[in-house]
């Protein structure tokens, strides 16, 4: 082997041995490594510690407020006021009446005072008084039948002055108005609920203002009064009758214009029991007699207003001036409800009132009340040894 060949075969251990140890020093770090790894730790949770915010003082936002009657928020009640006056006593109404009564020129007080003024009554005397009569709204048949009874008792009785011709015609008259009839109204309160009054009739009568009135007159005797608008297509009623409570004193239950009348009234029936009232005077819409779909609304009215103990009053307010209309008016009104008194409206120094006897006749229900004037206090209980005796005086 030559000299070359040795000094490859050197070079080539060398490699070889210089692979072998690099080798084996990589293998040595490799497990070095494996053996130095930590086990992975846990994690600790550390607890923050609270941050204390200094309070601070926050002032409220001022808000502006401004004032709202109650009466104008639907389904609430008006808070109660206390009345500008005190209102007539019963004494002084009634006196009221025979006083307007008795200064009246209509042609029925003038022709009784004539008629039984001498000490003998002519034939043409006794026809001029059955004509006035018809002419005063009480009927054909009512009229000839006073007419009768009259001449009747004046023959019996032999009278010949004129003081008791006079006394003999305002007895007999008592009788015939008053006809008997119970002409109380319920206006004491239940054990359980007020009273409960519906007034009803047809546009114009004045339904809304005798409902006023009617408030007032009850303040007059003590009584506490919830007032119900359950008029709710004449945006005007509820204002009217807030008006009226307002200067009457007593809270008013209303609602939004053209909602449901019913439940304007029976929230009216239910504020009246929850304040512990006595009466509740609730005022319906004035609707034509001839207006068949509007009669069957107030028949819902008068059952929901009733649903929690009844209706105690159904008052059907009839204008004095439209003479034997008013009639018809109120056999209609009868048929759909239940009506327990007429309130004859606008009776003054003009106006027929033989309305009252042909009504009573007709029905079977008494006038329980009579408007005298515009006045807040015009409004009196009916009376008809009053009324008769305004007439003759």
């Amino acid at each position: 082997m030559n000299q070359n060949s040795s000094l490859v075969i050197s070079i080539a251990v060398a490699v070889v041995l210089a692979i072998a140890i690099a080798i084996f020093l990589a293998s040595r770090k490799s497990s070095g490594k494996k053996q130095n790894v930590a086990a992975p730790m846990t994690p600790t949770k550390v607890s923050e510690p609270a941050v204390q915010i200094p309070a601070q003082q926050v002032e409220a936002p001022k808000v502006e407020v401004n004032p709202v009657s109650l009466a104008e928020i639907p389904g609430t009640v008006e808070s109660k006021q206390v009345p500008a006056d005190v209102p007539e006593s019963m004494e002084g109404r009634r006196l009221k009446l025979r006083e307007r009564l008795g200064r009246s020129q209509g042609s029925l007080g003038q022709v009784f005072r004539q008629t039984f003024s001498g000490s003998t009554i002519s034939d043409d005397a006794w026809q001029d008084l059955e004509d006035t009569l018809i002419m005063a709204d009480l009927g054909v048949s009512a009229a000839t039948g006073i007419v009768e009874i009259l001449k009747s008792v004046v023959k019996k009785s032999g009278a010949t002055s004129a003081n008791e011709l006079h006394e003999i015609a305002k007895t007999e008259l008592i009788k015939l108005v008053d006809g008997g009839f119970d002409r109380t109204m319920h206006v004491d309160r239940h054990p359980d609920r007020p009273a409960v009054f519906l007034t009803v009739g047809v546009n114009g009568t004045g339904k809304t203002t005798t409902t006023g009135k009617l408030a007032r007159m009850l303040s007059a005797q003590d009584k506490d009064v919830l007032l119900g608008a359950a008029d709710t297509f004449r945006a005007a009623a509820a204002e009217q009758l807030t008006t009226w409570g307002d200067r009457v004193g007593v809270p008013v239950i209303r609602g939004a214009e053209g909602s449901d009348p019913a439940s304007v009234a029976f929230e009216s029936v239910t504020a009246g029991q929850d304040q512990e009232v006595d009466v509740v005077l609730i005022d319906t819409a004035g609707r034509l007699h001839t207006k068949q779909g509007l009669m069957d609304e107030l028949g819902k009215v008068y059952r929901v207003a009733g649903k929690l103990g009844g209706v105690d009053e159904v008052l059907l307010v009839i204008d004095a001036t439209t003479g034997q209309n008013g009639l018809t008016q109120a056999k209609v009104f009868s048929e759909v409800v239940p009506v327990t008194g007429v309130v004859l409206s606008k009776l003054d120094g003009t106006a027929k009132g033989g309305i009252i006897v042909a009504i009573q006749d007709a029905l079977g229900v008494p006038v329980k009340l009579v408007g005298l004037g515009e006045g807040p206090d015009d409004l009196a209980p009916f009376n008809a040894t009053d009324f008769v005796s305004g007439l003759l005086s």
